[in-house]
């Protein structure tokens, strides 16, 4: 396995960061380090009583999950979706512990709870060059990295976090743990990565603008979607392999599926529906712990924002 790469982790603080405004940061990192040492069933319990807290307090969060399932389950009636709400939401708390997990879990307690399925579809992948690992947004996400690094030297694509403590202490982190971390926006790096035969795990599935995307369908709805994933493994000359994070009732499925044939393809559609089609799969098989309060659906070809509009146009929704 490849060293780590550590030039982040001896990273000082950055100044200003123990200004009073700060105070709230270091005081919610400090309660979710005290978490992470409570029992994991314990901790599961507490991520669903936050998810309970979210779901009756963040009206807006609830409404964009409402939207969504509307749009994605129209054959349910309003009352199996509105519970399809509420058990996103306690996934959705059970995921924010869950980051904390991937940030200060101990190897000891995650590997028991660790299953890993398709693996071979990965290191058959490998043989041949670089490997863009392509994920979703699942409630899992974070861990879903932490859980697989210890088997290889994993090149993660992240967002920069806008709070600089947090950017700081999940800097340090992922320099321990991961082969290397890679912003969003540099593609460069992500090819110079897949040319130099690593892994990059990448997750492309949330709203982009018309200038980045196309309009391919997910859940039989028109769906602003990032393309970059054809580009990447185009330029990169690297191999796809779906990568889902799961929870389960013990712990957590890492499920790997056979690599994708003939990718990229001629039809950059054609290439976005298919990866669409596949996490649709997966949401359908674990629909609550998909990321439904992400405005997915934001706009539609005409140009119109499907969750300002909502209320006028559906009036008798229960959201």
């Amino acid at each position: 396995m490849a060293e780590a790469d550590s030039s982040t982790d001896g990273q000082p603080l950055p100044t200003g960061c123990y200004h009073p405004r700060y105070w709230p940061t270091w005081l919610g990192l400090g309660c979710l380090w005290l978490l992470v040492q409570l029992p994991w069933r314990v901790q599961q319990a507490l991520g669903k009583g936050l998810g309970l807290l979210m779901f009756h307090t963040l009206h807006q969060r609830r409404h964009v999950c409402c939207v969504n399932l509307e749009l994605a389950f129209p054959e349910l009636t309003p009352g199996q979706r509105q519970r399809l709400n509420r058990q996103h939401f306690l996934s959705l708390g059970q995921g924010l512990l869950e980051t904390a997990l991937s940030w200060w879990g101990r190897e000891a307690r995650l590997r028991p709870r660790t299953r890993i399925e398709g693996m071979a579809h990965l290191d058959a992948a490998r043989q041949r060059g670089g490997v863009v690992l392509l994920s979703a947004h699942f409630t899992s996400l974070e861990l879903g990295g932490r859980l697989l690094a210890p088997h290889l030297p994993l090149h993660v694509v992240y967002r920069p976090h806008q709070n600089p403590v947090i950017e700081w202490l999940v800097a340090r982190l992922r320099a321990r743990r991961y082969g290397k971390a890679i912003p969003r926006h540099s593609i460069r790096t992500m090819l110079q990565s897949l040319k130099q035969q690593q892994v990059v795990w990448y997750a492309q599935d949330q709203h982009f603008s018309k200038k980045n995307s196309l309009f391919a369908p997910f859940f039989g709805v028109a769906a602003a979607t990032n393309t970059a994933t054809s580009r990447i493994a185009g330029l990169g000359q690297a191999r796809v392999v779906p990568f889902f994070t799961l929870r389960t009732p013990d712990g957590y499925l890492l499920r790997f599926l056979p690599e994708l044939d003939a990718f990229p393809g001629e039809d950059l559609l054609q290439d976005t529906t298919r990866i669409n089609q596949l996490i649709e799969q997966q949401v359908r098989a674990f629909p609550a712990q998909y990321l439904w309060t992400h405005r997915r659906f934001k706009t539609a070809p005409d140009g119109r924002n499907r969750y300002t509009n909502h209320q006028r146009d559906n009036p008798d929704s229960r959201c």
